[in-house]
């Protein structure tokens, strides 16, 4: 390779592929928005009163992932603000992701910011950070719009915050403050207060799925702006729409295989994505999914997949629960970790389980009982990497040389009875 040309400019001069893959993302929200006009104008109906000087609403937004209501609510407030700047109203959205902003404290605290007050992440009583936001929006005569995306994150851990923000108007004299939740799970009020639920959810707005021929028309849309002219094969649109129809209509999915799929044929020096580029990023997304759901999993539950991963190595392409067992103790030994009962490791291979990280079922020993068989349902080595990362377990790292007759002894000692 000569040393005289840059890599990333010949890189730029072969991709022909993406003008703008931006907009491919979720956090991209499009001028415009089909399928979702009636949605719209019902949300902007209910924002009116904010440019007469009045109290809007509280709303609560539901649907299932990928159903368009983020990008509605951004939109619809983006438009809002405009309509402020035009007709010199004061009007703010302030949007918070509450996956992220996930306790009273933080909510509170991320408001003041917003508001130009210097509040710290930590540290101060939570009552004087709900007094500096209130003075903040009560300084002048303004309406604010508070969207609590993923809201049933945030009151998974109480509802003390929007307990005090849905009744906030009544301590305030000149400004006004409308809550905006929204929702993918319909269930979530169950976790509120009665009280709170009385207040926040004056008004409701559900987002059907899409079908297949509205995500076509979403993807179009997208793709125009995404792509050079010629690069998708004609089948392509139609087989993500269709995949992601069977998703529940999920509009990110769709985004996402159209995105990968263009990432995928970038990488190949395709200069067409086809459908097979589609498929191969079907497979793709699946196993990053996996990945971070296993990134994610407590510690004693990496190990329990550690120890089917390790008897999969070494030969055991189906386990019983008992001979994970048996290297699951003989790790935790080695690492000086609680042991868990039998009965818990088995409660955390249904998890695994319903997780399609692995596979198992239930087969009958006759005279000698009923066990479970499990075999693992996804590829070994990015799983094993994943779960080595964990700080917590590295010392797996150094015992690797040792494990063939770790499980080897283990294995033979749950067969005699032994342990």
């Amino acid at each position: 390779m000569s040393m005289d040309s840059n890599i990333f400019e010949r890189m730029m001069r072969k991709n022909r592929i993406f003008k703008n893959r931006d907009v491919l993302r979720h956090s991209y929200t499009p001028e415009n928005l089909p399928h979702r006009r009636k949605q719209i104008e019902t949300l902007a109906s209910f924002l009116l009163p904010a440019l007469n000087g009045e109290t809007p609403s509280n709303i609560l937004v539901y649907g299932k992932t990928g159903t368009g209501k983020t990008a509605t609510v951004k939109y619809v407030g983006k438009q809002l603000e405009e309509a402020g700047r035009n007709l010199k109203v004061n009007c703010y959205v302030h949007y918070l992701n509450c996956e992220i902003i996930d306790t009273q404290y933080r909510v509170l605290a991320t408001l003041a910011k917003a508001l130009g007050r210097n509040v710290p992440m930590t540290g101060w009583p939570t009552d004087q950070v709900y007094e500096e936001v209130k003075n903040a929006i009560d300084e002048k005569d303004q309406t604010i719009i508070i969207v609590l995306d993923e809201i049933d994150k945030l009151v998974r851990k109480g509802d003390e915050v929007l307990y005090n923000l849905s009744r906030i108007n009544s301590e305030l004299k000149n400004a006004r403050v409308s809550i905006i939740g929204i929702s993918n799970d319909l269930k979530f009020k169950n976790f509120l207060d009665p009280r709170v639920i009385s207040s926040l959810s004056e008004e409701e707005i559900v987002f059907p799925p899409y079908n297949a021929e509205q995500l076509q028309d979403i993807l179009i849309q997208r793709a125009e702006l995404a792509f050079y002219e010629g690069v998708l094969d004609e089948d392509v649109i139609p087989y993500c729409a269709a995949l992601a129809a069977q998703e529940h209509g999920d509009a990110r999915k769709a985004l996402d295989l159209l995105r990968v799929s263009g990432e995928i044929a970038e990488m190949e020096n395709s200069d067409k994505i086809t459908r097979e580029h589609v498929k191969a990023a079907v497979r793709k997304i699946e196993a990053d999914h996996v990945i971070e759901a296993v990134r994610t999993l407590p510690t004693q539950t990496k190990l329990v997949l550690y120890s089917i991963i390790l008897l999969h190595e070494n030969g055991k392409r189906k386990s019983t629960t008992g001979e994970v067992y048996a290297v699951y103790r003989s790790l935790c030994k080695r690492l000086s970790l609680d042991i868990l009962t039998q009965r818990r490791v088995s409660d955390l291979l249904s998890e695994l389980d319903m997780l399609g990280i692995i596979n198992s079922i239930i087969i009958s020993k006759g005279r000698y009982g009923r066990t479970r068989e499990i075999q693992l349902d996804v590829p070994a080595k990015p799983i094993k990497d994943v779960i080595l990362d964990d700080y917590r377990l590295e010392a797996l790292k150094k015992m690797e040389k040792s494990f063939r007759s770790i499980i080897t002894l283990e294995v033979f000692d749950y067969t005699n009875q032994k342990f």
